[in-house]
Order: structure tokens, then sequence, then C-alpha cells
């Protein structure tokens, strides 16, 4: 089944405090976004990659796109993220059966991940990538901040990217979502009632948000 990535880099990196748009951050002398398309360049999965960046800075992209072979189109992003992955989607190429959508913030993602994820999507229409959580999690009072219950453990799990659909579902997501923004693409699908495999990915596979992050992130890679 023919399988395209759409790689989510339009997101400027305040937390980072830095004024450019975090997928170019260096991270090892190489953009932040490199990493991750590095991993989808090798892997016999990935049939095609769809970058999105932003609008100031496609001239940076377009750049660093030209080193992949696998990257067949460079758009400009939106203002949010839900934004950003659905004009991701007018770039797919309408063969493709399968759409993997991932952050570019998380560099260090495996490809024994992404083949666990596709081998998902055999028998689901949607699946994630996610590691089961390790503190212990406290639901508070947003008002008070008090602790209002403490959530099982064995239950939760944090979610990553990539994530993968079947092509109609995600375009379905989207189409009735316009107005919604999500932080991940798997609660869009959700909502339309369609179940979400959980897929284990792995704890090397840190979103970077902090500089903290991208600290743990060099010493990682």
């Amino acid at each position: 089944m023919k399988t395209q990535v759409i790689v989510v880099a339009a997101g400027i990196g305040s937390r980072l405090k830095c004024q450019i748009p975090k997928a170019l951050v260096v991270l090892k002398r190489k953009p932040m976004v490199s990493w991750s398309l590095e991993v989808f360049e090798k892997s016999s999965l990935i049939d095609g990659v769809v970058m999105v960046g932003h609008k100031n800075y496609l001239s940076e992209f377009k750049k660093i796109s030209k080193r992949f072979k696998k990257v067949k189109a460079v758009v400009i992003g939106g203002v949010k993220r839900s934004d950003s992955v659905r004009l991701g989607l007018k770039a797919i190429d309408t063969d493709t059966q399968n759409i993997l959508v991932h952050d570019a913030a998380r560099p260090l993602i495996d490809e024994r991940s992404i083949q666990r994820l596709c081998h998902s999507l055999k028998s689901y229409q949607a699946a994630i990538l996610a590691v089961p959580v390790k503190p212990t999690i406290k639901q508070v009072d947003e008002k008070n901040l008090c602790i209002k219950q403490t959530l099982p453990r064995h239950l939760l799990w944090e979610a990553q990217t990539p994530q993968g659909f079947h092509r109609e579902v995600l375009i379905k997501a989207h189409q009735q979502s316009i107005k919604e923004e999500a932080t991940d693409d798997a609660f869009l699908v959700e909502r339309l009632g369609i179940k979400v495999k959980v897929v284990m990915g792995g704890y090397r596979n840190i979103k970077i948000t902090t500089s903290q992050d991208l600290d743990l992130a060099e010493r990682l890679l």
C-alpha cells in the first residue's frame, strides 16, 4: 500500500526562545527537521513526504528538501497545527492509501516504530505511537489546583508521532473539524467514532519543546 508522510514543521519555537521555526533549529549541526526526514528517506515503507513549513521561511525548507529524494512537495503551513495538516493533505498523491502525520519536533523517530505503526494500519483505520506513562498523574481543579483524583497509571499512555491513518479517514476528520484546534490528529479521528489503535512507540522519541529537551536530544543522538 502506498504510504506518504506529512511532516509538520511550521511552528515557531517560542518556548525554545528562538524566533525561527522550531524545525530549523540546529541539532548536532543539522536543522532539526533533517533528522526525521533522513529516517523516512531510508524507510522502505515510505513512498513520499510532504513538508509543511512556515511561510516566511519557505526558501529554507525548500533548500533542505533538495537533499531528500522522497520529499515531493514543500507547502506553506497555516496558523494552527490542524490548518497545516489540512494544507499538507492537499499535496498528498491521490493514489496514496495510508498517510502518516509527524511533528518535525520529534527528531528521534526510528525505523522499528514506523514498521509497527504501518503494520497496524493493515487491521485498523487509524493508529498512533505512544508509550505508557511513568509518573503518577493527578487530575486537578483548574481553579484552586487541588487534586480531584489520581488517575490509574496503567491506563494512561503518552501520545507520540507519527500517527497513521487511512487516507479517507484523515480527510474526513479534518473536513468535519475545520474550526477546531487539536494537539494531534487522532483526537479528530476519535470524534468520528473510529477506533484508534495504540502502538508501542519509544521513550527516545521525545518532543523538543524547551532548551532542556534540545540538550537531551543531542545526548541521545
